[in-house]
């Protein structure tokens, strides 16, 4: 499927996309809110600044994507392949992430305010500056990850690795951080 023929049937009101093969398209400021985008290959394509409000992308492959800008709130990604995507300034309000795979993704400045990350990997990540307020952590894996100046109030980090993690002048008032591993973690000014 051509990014032309998706953007065509989703205009004539299609909604399932399930398993098409989408890897390397542009798909740039795309709107595709609602749209089913599970178990579907997307893999490296261009979605900059693209509407995915509520879309579904379980076990979606979306390594190497471009979704910076790109709002997913309220976006089901449980299982789906991040690794490598680049998020930054992307919204995923209240989007569930439940074991998605963010290995080495970039989430810099990203809103994942009351997202549901709850036993995802997160090893590598770069969320500096992002919002992470009441999100679920919990049983994540957030080792080596940069969180300087993350806003952490209030999340979920309950079983969670954050060994090594940079947390330097994080905000973690209110975190749950019960049984977390933050063996080697850098809390230099961090708030709690």
């Amino acid at each position: 499927m051509t990014a032309d023929e998706l953007l065509a049937a989703y205009a004539a009101g299609e909604r399932n996309f399930q398993n098409a093969n989408l890897g390397n398209v542009s798909l740039f400021a795309a709107n595709l809110s609602g749209a089913d985008l599970s178990d579907t290959n997307l893999s490296r394509a261009n979605l900059r600044e693209a509407n995915l409000e509520g879309a579904k992308l379980s076990r979606s492959n979306l390594s190497g994507a471009n979704l910076s800008g790109a709002n997913l709130s309220y976006a089901v990604l449980p299982k789906a392949d991040l690794s490598r995507a680049n998020l930054v300034k992307a919204g995923l309000v209240r989007a569930n992430l439940n074991r998605a795979n963010l290995l080495d993704t970039d989430l810099r400045e990203a809103s994942l305010r009351d997202a549901n990350l709850s036993r995802a990997d997160l090893r590598n990540v770069d969320l500096s500056n992002a919002d992470i307020r009441f999100a679920n952590l919990r049983g994540a894996n957030l080792s080596e990850g940069d969180f300087s100046q993350a806003n952490l109030s209030g999340a979920d980090l309950r079983e969670a690795d954050l060994s090594y993690a940079e947390l330097g002048e994080s905000d973690l008032s209110e975190a749950n951080l019960d049984g977390a591993n933050l063996s080697k973690a850098e809390l230099k000014g961090a708030i709690r």
